[in-house]
């Protein structure tokens, strides 16, 4: 069976721009930092971008930071909350194929998307997909959720599993290698995340994730290491090449994920997922490379929707 991976981001980002620019509507664009990174998406040719926001602030933020607006839409909307609203218009009215959170409340950008009139709900879950790109490793690293569900239970486990499931078949990853982490191996009623991940893969087994090979509970080196499966006695069809790491809580995908960062070197991207499209909400603390990957995954994963 042959697995279509990414070696990094730059064959994302290849990819994305062989399919051409998307729209990107960017809430509350008067922010320097989600400015620089449009910027770069800008040049790569990735995007063109639609800026909603004081139009003021923004044209004085872009030429300080070099930004050429020359293939800019600017839409003057000086309050975030309202500029939030227009961003989620201009993709309900197909100005835009993606959004992207600027200088916002979190919480007050996502009630914009799920309002319930014009809105983008789905009926899912919003889930948070990270990817990682890690020196030494062969491959793109996914991880879900660090970022949205504090302590998802089994049903919501399964959501967050089909949300990045449904975008990385729609990235041409088919099938994907998953394990739902544990601390150990062992199914423990005293520890309900290896109950949740027995679960996971017997749904797997009934074919409930069509696109996938689901493993688990696994600890971390046998979900990344043949060597360690074989020492610990066992069996696997993925044997360490795994491709999508489901974590049990919040906790877990964050200090997995800043461990990697900081310890491992990795750069970091991170979109949400389960609205009609996906949505780029970056950190303060995310490089500009960072910042321009979270743009490609989203960029890449909507065109992948339209094609």
């Amino acid at each position: 069976m042959i697995v279509i991976r990414y070696t990094g981001f730059e064959s994302l980002l290849d990819k994305a721009k062989s399919r051409g620019r998307a729209k990107v509507a960017v809430a509350a664009a008067a922010d320097k930092e989600v400015l620089e990174a449009i910027k770069l998406a800008e040049m790569e040719d990735l995007v063109t971008p639609v800026l909603i926001g004081d139009v003021n602030v923004i044209q004085q933020i872009s030429l300080e930071i070099g930004l050429n607006l020359e293939r800019t839409e600017l839409i003057h909307v000086p309050d975030p909350i309202d500029a939030a609203h227009r961003a989620v218009d201009a993709v309900v009215d197909g100005q835009a194929h993606f959004l992207m959170k600027g200088l916002i409340n979190s919480s007050d950008f996502l009630k914009a998307v799920l309002r319930s009139e014009r809105g983008l709900r789905t009926g899912r879950l919003l889930s948070h997909l990270a990817a990682f790109q890690i020196p030494g490793f062969s491959r793109l690293l996914f991880v879900t959720d660090g970022g949205m569900n504090i302590a998802p239970d089994l049903g919501q486990k399964k959501e967050i599993l089909e949300n990045s499931l449904l975008f990385l078949k729609d990235i041409g990853m088919d099938p994907v290698n998953v394990i739902a982490l544990a601390a150990n191996e062992v199914v423990n009623p005293k520890m309900p995340t290896t109950v949740d991940a027995k679960a996971l893969m017997e749904m797997n087994q009934k074919g409930e994730f069509p696109n996938a090979i689901v493993e688990g509970p696994l600890a971390l080196d046998g979900a990344v290491s043949a060597v360690a499966l074989k020492h610990k006695g066992i069996p696997s069809q993925i044997n360490g090449d795994v491709d999508l790491f489901l974590v049990s809580t919040i906790e877990v995908g964050n200090v997995l994920g800043k461990a990697l960062v900081y310890f491992a070197g990795a750069t970091m991207a991170g979109i949400v997922l389960g609205a009609q499209v996906p949505i780029v909400l970056t950190s303060r603390n995310d490089t500009p490379r960072s910042k321009l990957m979270a743009i490609t995954l989203a960029a890449l994963g909507q065109k992948a929707l339209h094609s």
